[in-house]
Order: structure tokens, then sequence, then C-alpha cells
């Protein structure tokens, strides 16, 4: 039993303690420097379609450059405060690493490995993917099974990569790699001849799918081979920006399940009377503070570029591929954000 004075200097040491206020967000090094030269520098794809490629007029599209551009809203209150800096697979962790970009939203897999020792840290999962396989239809070849001995294109650096030969060496199955860094080059590569399979993400093969001379004369097969939870990567120690770009990612996917979008948020802001509703458009609660953002940020980022589905029908489903794992979770999907209050 702690005698009186005892119990008296450790209450005086607990009441001595700050309490953090909720609106107490203080910007760390990486959130002020994009506040003041009011730009998010963001790592994106060199070009894959439906994730992040510059189209003939030189604005980049897709779903990870949609979300710099959500980000960048939130922050700066405009989505055309983002700098894009392509990277390929092996540049990119080092550009993130040395300060040349702010966030990667670059199709890359959240892993184990990635999270803990690169000085960096997933915000959560953007695309839910897997990893597969396309081939000549005229290989007649139906199923990943049917590939022992196969020419496979690759790039190194990646998941992608590592999961071949682990999936081989399993299936006690041998293949022979071509090893190429450059997206383009692979494609060319993989058009030409140069390998008979060509593996990376399915939606990666959707996308290179409808680069090809005559998308027909290709198939991806049926399997999947891996789990590839793709996601927004900042470096650690920045914990308000890490917050914001998480929320941001969480708001997207809540505004789509109460069904606020681009073109209804202004009319639900002055009329819902939902609660819910009201804590995401700022018109009830504090929430905006908590992140140092004001009330409006989830307004001004749905209105530039809509809630994750109509991120989704905009950029991904032109490859055809339907939402599946990236459907919300109460139409079966894994889309399931934490609630904003």
């Amino acid at each position: 039993m702690k005698t009186p004075w005892i119990k008296s200097l450790a209450l005086a040491a607990a009441l001595a303690v700050p309490a953090l206020a909720p609106h107490s967000a203080v910007a760390g090094p990486t959130l002020d420097t994009i506040k003041q030269k009011g730009t998010l520098r963001c790592g994106v794809n060199t070009g894959l379609l439906g994730f992040s490629a510059p189209d003939s007029q030189g604005k980049w599209t897709g779903i990870d450059a949609d979300f710099c551009r959500a980000v960048a809203t939130a922050i700066l209150g405009d989505p055309n405060k983002v700098q894009y800096v392509p990277t390929n697979a092996q540049n990119r962790f080092t550009a993130l690493q040395s300060g040349e970009v702010d966030m990667l939203s670059r199709n890359t897999t959240w892993t184990s490995s990635r999270d803990a020792t690169m000085g960096a840290v997933f915000a959560g999962t953007l695309f839910y993917d897997g990893q597969g396989f396309m081939v000549k239809k005229a290989s007649k070849i139906t199923k990943a099974a049917q590939l022992n001995g196969a020419t496979i294109c690759v790039q190194p650096g990646t998941t992608t990569e590592l999961n071949l030969s682990d999936y081989f060496r399993t299936k006690k199955m041998s293949f022979k790699p071509v090893v190429i860094s450059e997206l383009n080059q692979i494609e060319q590569a993989f058009f030409a001849g140069r390998c008979d399979v060509y593996t990376t993400d399915r939606s990666g093969l959707a996308a290179t799918r409808l680069k090809a001379p005559n998308k027909d004369d290709y198939v991806v097969l049926p399997e999947a081979i891996s789990k590839e939870p793709l996601g927004p990567m900042i470096r650690r120690g920045d914990w308000e920006f890490f917050t914001i770009v998480r929320w941001v990612l969480h708001g997207l996917i809540e505004a789509e399940e109460y069904g606020l979008n681009a073109a209804n948020v202004d009319k639900l802001k002055s009329e819902s009377k939902d609660p819910p509703i009201q804590r995401l458009v700022g018109t009830s609660g504090d929430v905006g503070k908590g992140l140092g953002l004001d009330n409006d940020w989830l307004v001004r980022v749905l209105k530039a570029v809509g809630n994750y589905g109509e991120m989704y029908v905009r950029n991904i489903a032109p490859l055809g591929l339907e939402r599946g794992q990236n459907a919300l979770w109460k139409d079966d999907g894994l889309m399931y954000a934490p609630p904003i209050r």
C-alpha cells in the first residue's frame, strides 16, 4: 500500500501532465513542407492504365492519381496542387525515403517487410488485387498448372518476382524468367513473343491486354496466386500526415456507403438530418479539427474526385474488372472503413 504522501505525489504528477486536446494536431516535417510549398509531391507509376498514367494532354489519370488529388484537396484545398513524380518498381522506395516525394500512390503491395524495415508505413488499402498470368490464346493454356517450363516476363524488385518463384517451387515446376525493369519494355517483350507468359497483378494484366494489337489474342488465366493489397505509403514519423492520408482513404469509402457523391454532396450538406452524413459533411461534430483540417475537408474531396465507387467506375471499370473484393463490405466486398465520428 502506498503511503498518503506517495499517493499525493502520484496524483500531482498525473495532474501535471497536460491533456491532449482533440484538435491539437500539429504539422510534422512532411505536412509542413506540403503546406509551405503549396504542392503535394506524389510518386506514381510511369504509366499503368487505371492506376496512374498521363493522357494525351499530359493529365495524370487513374485511381492512384485521383487519390493524390484527394489528399491534396484535403490539405491544400485544390486537386491540381499535385506534382506527379513517375517512379518504377526499383526506384519508388528510394524516392520516398530520400524525400523526393511526399507519398507513394503507386500500386504498391502492403507487406510486413515494407511496413517495418523501409522507414515508411502504409496508410491502408486502396485496391485489393492478386497476381495472375496472361498468355496468348493460341497457346491453348487454360490454367496455371500448364505453365511448367514456360518463359515468363517479370519485373524485378516486386512482390511479383518473389511470388512467382514461391509458386513454381511449391508446385514443383520450373520456369525461365525474362527480367525487365520498365513496364512499357516488358509489355513490348511479351507482345513480341520473347516470353510465353506475362505475370503481374491481375489489374495490371487487364491494363496491358488493352494495349495489345488485338486484345482478343490474349487471355488472363483464372488463378490468382497471391494477395496484393495495394495502398498509399508515406515516411514514418510524420503521424499527422499519416492520419490525414488514412482518413482521406476511409472518407472516400464511407462516403460511398452513405450515398454521398460529387453530385449530391452540397445538397446533402444543406439538407440532410442524418447524423452520420452530418458528421461526414462537417455540419455537426469536430472531426476536421482532430485531423488539423477544417470540417469541410471531405466535401472538398468528394467534389474533386467523387467517392470510392465513383473513382472505381471512372478508372478501373474500363479495364473490364468487376468490383469483386473492392466492393463495399455490405455488398460482400472488403472495403470497410472505420466510422468517421
